[in-house]
């Protein structure tokens, strides 16, 4: 029967879809539009494939991605397939970091998932190859295809290759983080403008996403490790370093020859998965989502990962806690030496033998399923097996001899995180800190006060208001934490926020406390000068006062007016639920 998701012999039908928009008399104006854009009968007759493209020209993350998608087209064609390329929305952390734009990039998601949810949906695709880089991309695109659930994978445009700056006669390696701790240390006249403007001019030396195990790059690792990416397609760099030491600044614009390969092959390797009918559900497990929290965990990535798995599997009807990525981290050990915690980028770990190589050893010291179905529709071993370890490498180390014995990924709970509170641990940290709270109501309050170098060894900057109703978009705070790092303060002082942090955050950091203070979350009631208590070994954080006294307090406190009333930025603080289940947008909460 026509439409029917099994062909003869019981073979998946390929055009599952797209015959119901195109085969019949009845669709005859439908055909007529698309012969209007080069289309021909042959082509009509072929499954359609939907590539969803995060490319804009408003950042090096996903300025590449044009070109990748090209190669994508052409390895769809060669394997009988129609590709039809639509581009979305993408916003950059790193560069509205510190503004009112950052609120903007959670959002970003949402909006992300919803307009290529509705191009699947409206043009009936078979199946769907989704490119992304910057933070927002990937899990953004991830929760279309839980949507869609039709055939699909996603692939990464890569990351930024490293820059290197040379100070005092010292060479050093240089991401974007060390452009934001380098404002701090220049705000506390701890370096020259000239050393600023150095850092500036090479921390970025070509396009592709923030260079360390920063959001970008981690969530690129989640992707492969649940198997919505095929394993070995997200190391390899935007840019190789042959056309970076070219010294041509027009090589900043060619994309990663071994990442076109790798476009070439997604295109051929969409039409085999379309043809064996497995679709991200078959593949979002609940096991996969414990492969991919672990690889969050071993290579020290971000905590947004919290955040967007969290969501990913409300759209996936994927049982999944706040309280399970501390269970897991505890007993995964941490093998990658990576920034913001190591010593490495993320173009190292590509050069020292990629993500396969992470798997491969994960899955040999048992702390990764290998039996589980991955986009390529072979399992996750079978894939590892062929991971190639550059010799004398040591940003990978084995599961026997780790960097630590647990992941950095902590949740907290207490008096003023009921519902939970997300830090990373890299291991050098102190466990504990006790100090007065240094209230600030907004995002830009803090940083001032940062900046005007108003914070002393022992605080705990407490940033409120700035969760995912509040914010509202749960803005990232690198800025701040850059700076207090910069200050020399990063060893000292602690902060506490239901914001969020960028990858590139370190230090005793604790994020997306839940339930917020614009919801009445016990956040608010916190007061200038009360003592904090950060108990990282006891999984606590908690305000030095009784249970009375905050319950006094909430009962005089009055919500702030909403910063936004219409626009965007209103519908989502009108959807979105809290931190703890994944700041997604729910109609009618």
């Amino acid at each position: 029967m026509a439409g029917s998701s099994n062909g003869k012999n019981g073979h998946f039908d390929v055009r599952h879809k797209s015959r119901h928009i195109l085969d019949g008399v009845e669709r005859a104006g439908a055909r007529a539009m698309l012969k209007g854009i080069g289309l021909t009968d042959e082509d009509l007759g072929k499954p359609m494939v939907l590539i969803a493209n995060t490319w804009i020209e408003t950042m090096p993350c996903n300025f590449g991605l044009r070109t990748l998608a090209h190669a994508v087209k052409e390895g769809v064609r060669a394997a009988g397939g129609v590709p039809m390329e639509i581009n979305t929305v993408s916003i950059s952390d790193g560069i509205t970091m510190g503004t009112e734009g950052m609120k903007t990039s959670l959002i970003s998601r949402e909006i992300i998932a919803d307009s290529v949810e509705l191009v699947g949906r409206g043009h009936m695709f078979d199946a769907v190859i989704g490119l992304g880089a910057c933070d927002k991309t990937l899990p953004g695109l991830s929760m279309a295809l839980a949507r869609l659930n039709i055939p699909g994978f996603l692939i990464y445009g890569g990351t930024i290759l490293p820059g290197e700056v040379e100070i005092n006669g010292e060479m050093r390696e240089a991401t974007v983080r060390s452009v934001y701790e380098a404002i701090g240390a220049f705000k506390a006249g701890k370096i020259s403008d000239e050393e600023l403007r150095l850092i500036e001019d090479h921390a970025c030396p070509t396009h592709g996403a923030c260079g360390g195990q920063y959001t970008a790059n981690t969530m690129a690792m989640a992707m492969e490790f649940i198997g919505l990416s095929p394993l070995g397609t997200a190391s390899p760099p935007a840019v190789s370093w042959d056309q970076a030491k070219a010294g041509d600044g027009t090589k900043q614009s060619v994309v990663n020859p071994e990442k076109m390969e790798i476009g070439r092959k997604a295109g051929q390797l969409i039409m085999s998965l379309l043809e064996s009918g497995i679709r991200p559900r078959d593949i979002l497990t609940r096991e996969a989502f414990e492969n991919a929290i672990a690889g969050v965990a071993a290579s020290g990535g971000s905590t947004n990962a919290v955040l967007h798995l969290l969501a990913l599997a409300r759209e996936a009807d994927v049982e999944l806690d706040i309280d399970d990525f501390d269970q897991i981290s505890r007993r995964t050990p941490l093998i990658c030496d990576m920034m913001p915690g190591g010593r490495y980028a993320a173009a190292d770990l590509d050069a020292a033998g990629g993500t396969p190589l992470v798997a491969q050893r994960m899955i040999e010291g048992g702390k990764l399923r290998g039996d589980l179905l991955t986009a390529s529709g072979k399992s996750f071993a079978e894939e590892a097996k062929h991971a190639k370890e550059t010799p004398g490498q040591d940003v990978v180390v084995t599961v026997e001899k780790p960097l630590k014995d647990s992941g950095g990924l902590v949740i907290l709970k207490g008096n003023i995180c009921p519902d939970g509170a997300v830090i990373k641990i890299f291991g050098y940290e102190r466990l504990y800190h006790e100090g007065p709270a240094r209230v600030f109501d907004s995002e830009h309050q803090a940083l001032e006060a940062v900046y005007a170098n108003q914070i002393n060894d022992g605080d705990v900057v407490v940033i409120r208001y700035e969760g995912p109703k509040g914010g509202p978009g749960m803005q990232e705070m690198l800025a701040i934490t850059a700076a207090l790092i910069g200050q020399g303060l990063g060893g000292s002082c602690a902060l506490v926020t239901d914001g969020r942090f960028s990858g590139a955050t370190k230090g005793l950091m604790a994020g997306h406390v839940a339930p917020e203070a614009y919801v009445g979350g016990p956040l608010a009631a916190v007061h200038e000068g009360d003592i904090i208590v950060m108990d990282i070994e006891n999984r606590s954080l908690r305000v030095n006062v009784s249970d009375d006294v905050i319950a006094e307090r909430l009962a005089s406190w009055k919500a702030p007016k909403p910063r936004y009333t219409s626009g965007v930025l209103a519908k989502y603080a009108a959807l979105v639920t809290q931190a703890n289940e994944g700041a997604i947008t729910v109609a009618g909460i």
